[in-house]
């Protein structure tokens, strides 16, 4: 298994640290209203209840959540397209960026500004995809040892590393809720599942230039629009 993303990591505790922010709410709330259109009820709807786990794990308002899901029960949520974009930075940096957004005449200039103006470019479809593969990512907040990783073996899971006091689970993408189901059902401390693009070859940059694609990554994920950020940096 590859290795996990060191800035995805860094990226979501940037979000638990400024979780007060109204954008990561309003991204994490467009994340619960895409899902509920699918029912509204998180127990018969995985993506629904996954969206709430990232929800909860933002220290999002519970009065928040009930009106996220609400926009899709009044079918305000139906305005918001999801897309994905391709990209790449400087020295070999490979981007995925996925969007919700009511108006893609305005989403798709901000993300090529943004590119533009840090080194980057968007590529043609199909050309930075192949070099990802998408599956389930499961993060506990447990450290890992023999016995942990035997419980999460005998979920389904396909693998597990440590990362910091945390274990990072990786499972089959069309594995991911059954893999959740199991875990929970062993009461296991699950802080957030979703679905990821995982790099297939992680990229290393010195840290001149990893500070400069950091800097990158950081002005894409701040854009409204922008749901979540894939790349194969380490």
């Amino acid at each position: 298994m590859a290795g996990h993303s060191k800035w995805a990591t860094t990226k979501r505790h940037k979000a638990v640290v400024d979780a007060k922010r109204a954008k990561i709410f309003t991204k994490v709330g467009n994340l619960i209203a895409i899902a509920a259109r699918n029912g509204t009820d998180p127990d018969m709807n995985p993506a629904l209840a996954m969206a709430i786990e990232k929800a909860k794990a933002a220290n999002m308002p519970q009065d928040n959540i009930k009106r996220a899901i609400q926009r899709a029960a009044d079918k305000s949520s139906a305005d918001l397209i999801e897309e994905t974009y391709e990209a790449y930075g400087p020295n070999g940096l490979a981007i995925i960026i996925e969007i919700a957004t009511d108006n893609k005449n305005r989403t798709l200039p901000e993300v090529k500004s943004t590119l533009t103006k840090n080194g980057g470019r968007l590529a043609d479809s199909g050309s930075v995809l192949f070099q990802f593969a998408r599956k389930g990512v499961i993060t506990l907040s447990q450290e890992l040892d023999d016995d942990l990783l035997m419980e999460i073996l005998d979920s389904g899971a396909d693998d597990a590393i440590e990362s910091g006091d945390e274990t990072i689970i990786y499972t089959k993408q069309d594995e991911l809720s059954s893999v959740r189901e199991n875990l929970l059902a062993k009461n296991l401390p699950i802080f957030e599942s979703e679905l990821q693009y995982i790099a297939n070859t992680p990229l290393e940059l010195a840290d001149e230039d990893a500070e400069k694609a950091e800097l990158l990554l950081d002005a894409i994920d701040d854009l409204d629009d922008v749901q979540n950020l894939h790349t194969n940096l380490t």
